[in-house]
Formats: structure tokens, sequence, C-alpha cells
């Protein structure tokens, strides 16, 4: 008989101390990805010094507690506005003349009407709102069409009031019920948008008249009259005009 070897125990995986090199190196690894995830990238500094015979027995570094992050807020958060046809950016200096055309009746209600229904139509990022001009009229009239003996705008009066912000440089015509909105006004979209629409205006009117040019020209034109008063604003006591008898 042949005599069997006996079976020998499975070999335990033993425990390899890192050296100090490879204990640099994963801290090294785990420090620059960590840099990583937070979207920066650490600075190689100078290696300290090796400590002395002296100082390695006794020197402790400090004890790592804890990491505290702070982060800011995020400049691309969107604005938070009311409805679902989100937001268009408009010029404070218009908005304001829109308000001293209307106190000034320079502008109809009418006017003043189709333009803001217009604009708050725009396509984000063209400039463009696509209406035709029984859409605006019918678009206008939604709420008074739920009162009682309310008014309605007609679509003659929509049609004379577009024809009226035409002239006013504030939209113009783009064809097939497509209306474009001066965009250095009032403009849906991004400023990179907004710089490729002012491209393609410049493009369709570069044969324009520069005193008729859309849409650098903005009405309506206002004759300013001023007229000289005496407000006797430094307190002298003005006589009365003394009248001449005659006869």
């Amino acid at each position: 008989m042949t005599s069997e070897l006996p079976a020998r125990k499975a070999r335990r995986p033993r425990a390899v101390t890192a050296s100090r090199p490879d204990k640099a190196l994963v801290q090294d690894s785990l420090i620059q990805l960590l840099a990583d995830q937070l979207g920066g990238e650490i600075e190689k500094g100078t290696p300290p010094e090796p400590a002395t015979a002296s100082q390695q027995g006794t020197r402790r570094g400090p004890k790592l507690k804890g990491v505290h992050f702070e982060y800011g807020d995020d400049p691309r958060d969107v604005h938070d506005f009311a409805g679902g046809a989100g937001y268009s950016l408009a010029s404070n200096w218009f908005t304001q003349l829109l308000a001293q055309l209307a106190v000034a009746n320079s502008i109809t209600k009418s006017e003043l009407c189709v333009f803001l229904f217009v604009a708050g139509g725009q396509t984000a990022g063209t400039g463009i709102a696509e209406y035709t001009q029984q859409e605006i009229t019918d678009g206008l009239n939604e709420l008074a069409a739920k009162k009682d003996n309310a008014r309605f705008i007609t679509r003659p009066t929509v049609n004379r009031a577009v024809r009226a912000l035409g002239e006013y440089n504030w939209i113009e015509s783009a064809g097939n019920g497509r209306i474009r909105l001066n965009v250095k006004l009032w403009f849906r979209g991004s400023s990179v948008a907004q710089h490729n629409v002012l491209s393609e205006i410049a493009e369709a009117h570069q044969d324009d008249v520069p005193a008729a040019s859309f849409p650098d020209r903005i009405g309506p034109e206002i004759v300013h009259r001023q007229e000289a008063l005496d407000l006797n604003l430094d307190g002298e006591t003005v006589e009365p005009a003394r009248r001449r008898r005659t006869g």
C-alpha cells in the first residue's frame, strides 16, 4: 500500500505592512480623488524634512477630527416666476417709457395691450411670436369673455395697433403670421441667443435707410415744448402792470 501524504492546511493571507512611501502614495491618491470630486486640484507642496532619531519617538502630529464644507449659491439657479410660460428680460428704460407714454396719452390702450400680449408670447431664444391678428384679438378677449357686459377689443383695432407698433419699431412682421419683437426692448432668452437674433436682424436690414432702421430707432416721436414761467422764487414782489389811460 502506498502511504497518502497528509493534507496541507490552507494558508491564510499574510498581512503586509506598507512602507512609509507606500502610505504616502495612498494618502496622496485619496486626497487627489477628493479634490477631483470637489472640482479642484491639490497643489504639490515640498515634502517635510525627515525627523531626527530623537524626534521620531516623541513627536506626534495633530489628529484630524473632521472636515467642514460650505457651499455657496449656484448662480445658474433659475428665477421663480408665476405661471408656466417662463420669463423674459426687459429694458428698464423701456418699461418706464411705457408708463410715461400711457400717462401722456402718447400711445393708445390698444397699442399697449397688443404689445404686452405679443411680447409675452415669444418663443424662447428667437424673438419671434407666432400670432395672427385674429389670435391676438381672441387672446386679449379671453378674460373679457367671462364677464357680463364686458367691452371687447375688435380685430380692426388690433390691426391698427399692430401697424402703429411697427411704425414705433417695437415690432415688425416676419411673415406667415410671425411677429418679430424689438429684442433690445424685450427678449426671452440668454444673451448669446439675443446677440444671434440681433445679427439676423442686422443682416435683414442691412440695406435700410439709417433713419428708419430697426431696431435702433425707437418711437413714438414726442415733441417737447418748454415755456419760461415766472415762479417768483426769489421772494420779490412783482407789481402789477399799470394800465395807461387813454381819452
